[in-house]
């Protein structure tokens, strides 16, 4: 029997977090605060497969947690 890998995903999504926080604060989030929120937040452990399912039914991939400050800082540049 092999065990399923789990991994970690927000609810709400962490981008989705950082978003409103950005927004609430009025200027860009620096890197402590990305964490603090990161670390903050209501995360699950679920299967790849339904995390996967997740991202399917947001129309979107979730930051990872573990790079969450890189990969904030490029998903901002896009908006």
């Amino acid at each position: 029997m092999s065990e399923k890998k789990l991994v970690q995903v927000f609810n709400p999504s962490l981008a989705a977090l950082l978003f409103a926080a950005e927004k609430d604060k009025g200027s860009a989030l620096t890197e402590d605060e990305v964490i603090a929120i990161r670390n903050s937040s209501t995360m699950m452990l679920v299967s790849e497969e339904a995390a996967a399912e997740m991202d399917k039914k947001r129309g979107y991939k979730d930051i990872d947690p573990d790079n969450c400050w890189q990969q904030w800082r490029e998903l901002r540049k896009r908006f």
